[in-house]
């Protein structure tokens, strides 16, 4: 492959986006892989911050995924199959379309578990407070049950082990059935 690929994996907290994404970038048939983690953009952000589920992150928030998609498009030129693990929802697709557009292979490929299974395994995080946490899990989730025309790009994860995930993953990006801009 002269080009790389995209993968970008997203869904909310707790979908198995991060393990996924860490777990495929190394597969073995992988001759040159980069592992694009989203949440490492944010916090990079040093003056102005704003958490992006709050109001008034929308300018950061898209500022932040043009970033990194037009780090994860240099990659791709580069011949790197490129993971890109974030919550990269319907809403702010717009970039990875038009990297599709401009001739990049970019697989979209939301991972979504039950609201049950999403909390058990987004709550034992420490990154926030519990109260916190549990309140932007559910408020995430919510927002990827609805995907009008994207849903096709969903994969039910709540059943799946890591490995089943990731094969699904796979599976996925050798079919061509999670491409943009089909």
């Amino acid at each position: 492959m002269a080009e790389g690929r995209i993968i970008l994996l997203s869904g909310p907290p707790g979908s198995g986006k991060s393990a996924a994404a860490e777990r495929y970038v190394n597969l073995p048939e992988h001759e040159k892989s980069v592992y694009l983690h989203t949440d490492d953009f944010y916090a990079a952000l040093r003056r102005g911050y704003i958490p992006p589920d709050r109001p008034g992150s929308d300018g950061q928030n898209r500022t932040v995924i043009e970033a990194f998609c037009a780090a994860a498009v240099r990659f791709c030129r580069g011949g790197y199959q490129t993971v890109v693990d974030g919550v990269v929802g319907p809403w702010m697709i717009a970039p990875w379309e038009a990297a599709a557009r401009a001739g990049c292979e970019v697989h979209y490929i939301l991972l979504r578990a039950s609201r049950e299974e999403t909390l058990r395994r987004a709550l034992h995080r420490d990154k926030l407070d519990a109260e916190t946490n549990r309140a932007l899990v559910e408020t995430m989730w919510g927002q990827f049950q609805d995907l009008g025309a994207y849903e096709r790009f969903a994969l039910d994860t709540t059943r799946l082990t890591l490995d089943e995930t990731v094969r699904a993953v796979r599976e996925a990006v050798q079919s061509g059935r999670c491409l943009l801009g089909l």
